[in-house]
């Protein structure tokens, strides 16, 4: 009989420690790709099944401000969208704060939790992708290793810890391929509660940055429910930028 208890303890720590190296390894990940300062130039192109482009121009800025990560994402181009823009407050321990501002209405507004899965502005990125996700709204395990555009990679399972964090990141659960050398993702699949993949995420054409993360300037997000996909390449990046707070205000978004 202990024996047998202490083969379960042991069972059990062996579990513990592999959950704790999944979420340990998506946490590098985030950190790989985490920029605290930065301006940029994109092209986003919203692609249909039968190829016709609907191409955007946006400009981004971030900046750290204490524990608050604040993003503005501002179209520039075409004229039908110029103006519209999104503004991120991502926080360490509470849920992301999200406003869009609509020019034709002039009008802001806040984005609620059960918009956040939705499309970005009629792409296949959602505007919770526009955020750095929560390592906290899931469970984590590791499935193994894989070898993804002759790169090794980790294969981590993330899953959703409830319907309603399902509901605001619009997936039930997602694999990650991460590097091992250098922890940058190279793919993610996203999952329906069904077990199947929705979308499909990977990044291209990593550059490190002064700061020493790395940066893809090519992203491309795949819908496999209707073979529509949206690309975002990263014209100019400027690192390490120094920003105003004051910039990153709800009341000013249409200014």
């Amino acid at each position: 009989m202990k024996t047998i208890s202490v083969s379960l303890l042991f069972l059990t720590m062996s579990i513990m420690a592999f959950g704790q190296d999944a979420r340990e390894i998506s946490k590098k990940a985030n950190d790989a790709i985490q920029m605290n300062a930065m301006e940029m130039v994109s092209t986003l192109k919203i692609i249909s099944a039968k190829g016709e482009e609907r191409v955007r121009t946006i400009s981004t800025a971030t900046g750290k401000f204490g524990e608050v990560s604040k993003t503005l994402i501002r179209f520039i181009e075409p004229a039908e969208v110029r103006g519209t823009t999104l503004l991120i407050f991502d926080y360490e321990n509470k849920d992301d704060d999200m406003w869009i501002y609509l020019p034709a209405l002039r009008k802001t507004r806040r984005i609620v939790s059960s918009e956040k899965g939705k499309n970005f502005m009629g792409s296949e990125f959602t505007n919770a992708d526009m955020s750095k996700p929560s390592l906290d709204d899931f469970d984590y395990k590791l499935l193994g290793e894989e070898t993804i555009n002759n790169v090794k990679c980790w294969k981590i399972e993330a899953s959703c810890k409830s319907q309603l964090i399902a509901t605001q990141y619009g997936f039930s659960k997602k694999n990650s391929y991460i590097e091992k050398t250098n922890s940058t993702p190279q793919k993610i699949e996203y999952q329906n509660k069904d077990n199947e993949i929705i979308r499909e995420q990977t990044f291209k054409d990593y550059r490190r940055q002064p700061s020493g993360n790395y940066f893809a300037f090519n992203m491309e997000m795949i819908n496999k429910k209707n073979n529509r996909r949206s690309v975002i390449i990263t014209e100019k990046l400027e690192s390490e930028s120094t920003l105003k707070e004051s910039i990153f205000s709800a009341s000013t978004l249409g200014q």
